[in-house]
C-alpha cells in the first residue's frame, strides 16, 4: 500500500484526468433512478457490458417498480439468466421493488441509508445512484479503485470504507463529483490488474506504483 499523496500531487492528478476527460460518465445503460439501481445491484460479480446486454430489453418493459412486479420473478429470470447470481439477483430486485411501492410511493429514495435498506444494495450501490442520479459528491469504491487508490497513493486503504474517506479528504472539492468515475476507467483500461499501461498512464511521473511497466 502505498502512502497518501499530498495536495499539491493530488490537484495535478484530477486536473489531468479531467483534461482527458471532462464529463466521465458511468457505463451502465438506465432510463431513471429505479432502472439505474437495478442495473447497478445485477452488476455485482458481472461486466457492465453484460448487464447492459441484459437490460436494454428488460427495460423496455420494465421501467418502473410497479412493472417490475408485473412482469414476476420468473419473467425477470428470463431477461437476466445471462448475469452470475441471476436467481438471487431476480429474487432481489422483486424484493426491492415491492417495498418502493409499499413504502416509497413506488419512488427511489435518495438516502444513503434508505438505499441501503433495499435487499440487493449494498453500500456501494448506493453511492453510485446517489452520484449519477442525483449528482451528489459519493464516492464508489470498487476493485478497480481500491487497486489504482493502494498502488498510486491517490487514496490507499486497507478496506473499502477506508479508501472511500481518503478520497473524500483528500480529492480537492472541485474534482469530488466526478472522482470516482476518473478512478473507475483509469482502473479499468489503464492501471489494470495483471498487466497496468503505464507507458500510457496519464499519471506516471507522480504514480507512486514501486513495479511500473514500459
Amino acid at each position: 500500500m502505498a502512502r497518501q499523496l499530498d495536495y499539491h500531487s493530488m490537484r495535478e492528478i484530477f486536473a489531468r484526468f479531467q483534461a482527458a476527460e471532462p464529463e466521465p460518465k458511468g457505463e451502465l445503460e438506465h432510463v431513471n433512478a429505479y432502472t439505474l439501481v437495478v442495473a447497478v445491484a445485477l452488476s455485482a460479480q458481472a461486466t457492465d457490458v453484460g448487464v447492459n446486454r441484459a437490460t436494454r430489453d428488460l427495460f423496455k418493459i420494465a421501467d418502473t417498480p410497479g412493472k417490475m412486479l408485473a412482469l414476476g420473478e420468473e419473467g425477470l429470470i428470463q431477461h437476466i439468466k445471462t448475469i452470475g447470481l441471476y436467481r438471487n439477483k431476480a429474487k432481489n430486485v422483486i424484493k426491492l421493488s415491492r417495498i418502493l411501492v409499499d413504502d416509497y410511493g413506488g419512488e427511489v429514495p435518495n438516502s444513503r441509508a434508505a438505499l441501503e435498506s433495499l435487499p440487493g444494495v449494498g453500500r456501494k450501490t448506493a453511492n453510485v445512484v446517489l452520484n449519477i442520479w442525483w449528482h451528489y459528491p459519493s464516492q464508489a469504491v470498487d476493485t478497480h479503485i481500491f487497486r489504482v487508490g493502494n498502488r498510486s497513493g491517490i487514496c490507499p486503504g486497507r478496506d473499502v470504507v477506508a479508501v472511500e474517506r481518503a478520497i473524500e479528504d483528500h480529492v480537492p472539492v472541485d474534482f469530488q463529483n466526478h472522482a470516482h468515475h476518473w478512478l473507475i476507467l483509469h482502473g479499468r483500461y489503464t492501471c489494470k490488474a495483471r498487466k497496468p499501461a503505464c507507458g500510457a498512464c496519464l499519471i506516471r511521473d507522480i504514480c507512486l506504483f514501486e513495479d511500473k511497466t514500459l
